[in-house]
């Protein structure tokens, strides 16, 4: 495949994509990619989206957040029309789709690459985002730790009894002493404990 047909098969998949007005997601439809992965027949293309949904469930994944079953009308002529069944495809399966298709078939090795690439990307974004919001609620942490050392020094706490209070909140919330979670994650025993927990653990520990 040369250049020319790689530059045609990656606008074809582009114009193919749909962002959700409520979502932001991307999305695409299986009956306009069934020409775009050469498949004349939808019988046929069926059948790989079948597989897919296998390898998806295989993979522990939830086979409807990535393929929704939908109806469209299409026109017959005349004025007639008809409802036909169709999917709603999230790029992980469209990732899937190719896959489990005919690997003869150049369209159909240039979407395994295309959908792995854009699926990579999206997971790089999302991890960005993830990062983003642990960040975030870190620094939440931070002041709220900052307003409870405050509130405790007031009333002559030293210290010690400042670490005990945060070790019996710990406990508390995670059946462990501080020193016990720090030991779990392989954390220094001068490192605050909160750099290392995960993102949904931070926002917990906030809220107690």
């Amino acid at each position: 495949m040369d250049k020319k047909e790689v530059s045609v098969l990656k606008s074809k998949f582009d114009e193919l994509v749909h962002v959700d007005k409520n979502t932001g997601i991307e999305f695409w439809y299986a009956r306009e990619l069934q020409p775009a992965f050469s498949y004349s027949q939808w019988r046929r293309f069926s059948e790989v989206i079948e597989k897919a949904k296998l390898s998806c469930k295989v993979s522990g994944n939830i086979v409807d957040n990535h393929f929704a079953n939908v109806g469209k009308m299409v026109n017959l002529g005349s004025g007639a029309s008809r409802e036909i069944t169709d999917v709603k495809l999230t790029r992980y399966a469209c990732y899937l789709i190719a896959q489990n298709g005919d690997p003869r078939k150049e369209e159909i090795a240039f979407a395994q690459s295309y959908f792995a690439q854009q699926t990579r990307k999206q997971e790089l974004i999302e991890e960005h985002m993830n990062d983003m919001q642990r960040i975030d609620n870190r620094e939440k942490l931070r002041e709220s730790e900052k307003r409870l050392s405050k509130n405790i020094f007031e009333r002559n706490v030293d210290n010690a009894g400042y670490a005990r209070i945060r070790s019996a909140g710990d406990s508390a919330l995670f059946g462990k002493s501080t020193q016990a979670m720090k030991d779990k994650y392989g954390v220094n025993k001068n490192r605050p404990l909160a750099d290392f927990l995960p993102n949904l653990t931070i926002a917990a520990k906030n809220l107690a």
